[in-house]
């Protein structure tokens, strides 16, 4: 298991070269000076150009490529364009807004989508299948800024049970996570309905199994047949699920904090890309992309708690 843990390590280190060489290109595609944006219409052409040899943008495109690996590699992200401050202040700062919401999100999809899946699987062709059904088909139709909004003019202005905006303070943990109710079940429901399609349909496909037959034949509970021999055999493609889902619960996040009008690497992003932030986006995109590779990196490396009959080579 070392050595496939080393060689999955080795690969996310490519898999990281790859997406900063692309946000980086890409961002110099995008049309729109950012000397110009940051300073304004009014800027003179002098002041536009001593900004631009001040944060380095008048370098050639391979200089400043050079610079920005290096950067990485020695854990500088950098000066924002538009408030001078490290990047990485900024990023470290809110990241964890955003890391909790997504955790959270995908413990909502897998606290509702699993045991529903599970049920419907159980109880198929009855009106619980057709309930749990409809349920996934409106997860999948809504998207989570509209969910959101329905949940703040429900919860928030109705019923005043939960605060409308949620600004950056101290507290105790336990009034961040009641915070978190509306836009972690916001986000998770999306993922709870793909989960709930996919543990029902795994679950039919083992339930027809041989080895199920045999446990129901020899007299074992319903509910340990289902639950500890059935379950366990499904986790695998359901947990792949839920990495593969990370990022678009991450890049969900974006709107959910807009939306909740809650602070997060996602609404900082949007503000970065209105202003050709360049240094702000790329290192913002890279922590999504690094997120995204060690919760994949984790996925495949807890199939073996799951089934023993996976060996990793």
């Amino acid at each position: 298991m070392l050595n496939y843990a080393i060689k999955r390590m080795l690969s996310a280190v490519g898999i990281m070269w790859a997406v900063a060489t692309i946000v980086f290109f890409a961002m110099r595609i995008v049309p729109a000076d950012p000397a110009e944006v940051v300073l304004g219409d009014y800027a003179t052409p002098a002041a536009i150009e001593a900004f631009r040899v001040q944060m380095g943008l008048d370098r050639p495109l391979l200089e400043q490529y050079v610079t920005f690996m290096t950067g990485l590699l020695q854990g500088d992200l950098g000066r924002s364009l538009v408030t001078r401050q490290p990047v990485a202040d900024q990023i470290f700062a809110l990241f964890p807004y955003t890391l909790s919401l997504a955790l959270a999100a995908l413990f909502v999809g897998a606290a509702i989508g699993i045991p529903l899946g599970v049920t419907t699987a159980i109880y198929r062709n009855t009106w619980i299948d057709s309930s749990g059904r409809l349920f996934a088909l409106l997860g999948f139709s809504m998207p989570a800024f509209y969910l959101g909004i329905l949940l703040l003019l429900a919860f928030s202005l109705g019923l005043g049970w939960f605060p409308i905006m949620h600004t950056i303070q101290s507290g105790t943990l336990s009034e961040h996570l009641y915070k978190l109710v509306l836009p972690a079940f916001s986000l998770g429901i999306i993922q709870a309905a793909y989960i709930t399609r996919l543990t029902r349909s795994s679950m039919l496909e083992v339930m027809s199994q041989d080895f199920v037959r045999t446990a129901h034949a020899k007299g074992l509970p319903r509910s340990k047949v289902y639950y500890k021999h059935v379950l366990r055999n499904i986790m695998i493609p359901v947990i792949t699920a839920m990495g593969l889902y990370t990022g678009t619960v991450l890049g969900g996040a974006i709107l959910t904090e807009t939306v909740f009008n809650r602070p997060g690497l996602g609404r900082l992003l949007v503000g970065a890309i209105a202003t050709r932030d360049y240094p702000l986006i790329q290192s913002g995109l890279m922590m999504f992309a690094f997120v995204v590779v060690v919760v994949n990196l984790l996925v495949d490396l807890s199939y073996a708690l799951f089934d023993p009959r996976v060996k990793y080579d």
